[in-house]
């Protein structure tokens, strides 16, 4: 089970890390023509949820990986599946059904990290 959540936090990592560069490398005006949601939200804000995925990677693999504060592990998968059920409502506020599968199985997998973190793998 232990490996199963390494793999999933380096995934998780990896996934967040390159999303979050991508909303901060990006010009605004990119983003909203590409992934269409960045509309509803300034241009700040898209910045803000960038750093959020950058912080979020970090916290899913230095704590554990350093056994420095590694609480802060299941913290950061929860925080993450709190952005992704709001990426969800997002979605589905704009009726983009169709991209609600990535943000809902994303949470899911941050829900795993965390419930195992949280408990019979703390470290």
């Amino acid at each position: 089970m232990l490996v199963f959540l390494w793999v999933a936090e380096i995934v998780l990592a990896l996934l967040y890390f390159g999303l979050g560069a991508m909303r901060l490398i990006q010009p605004y005006a990119k983003l909203v023509r590409v992934l269409r949601w960045p509309a509803d939200f300034p241009a700040w804000g898209v910045k803000l949820i960038g750093v959020a995925e950058i912080l979020g990677a970090l916290g899913l693999l230095l704590p554990a990986a350093t056994d420095v504060a590694p609480i802060l592990t299941p913290i950061a998968a929860c925080a993450l599946a709190l952005m992704m059920a709001g990426a969800v409502a997002v979605h589905l506020k704009r009726n983009e059904r169709q991209r609600v599968a990535l943000p809902a199985i994303l949470m899911a997998v941050n829900v795993f990290v965390a419930i195992g973190r949280f408990g019979p793998y703390p470290g």
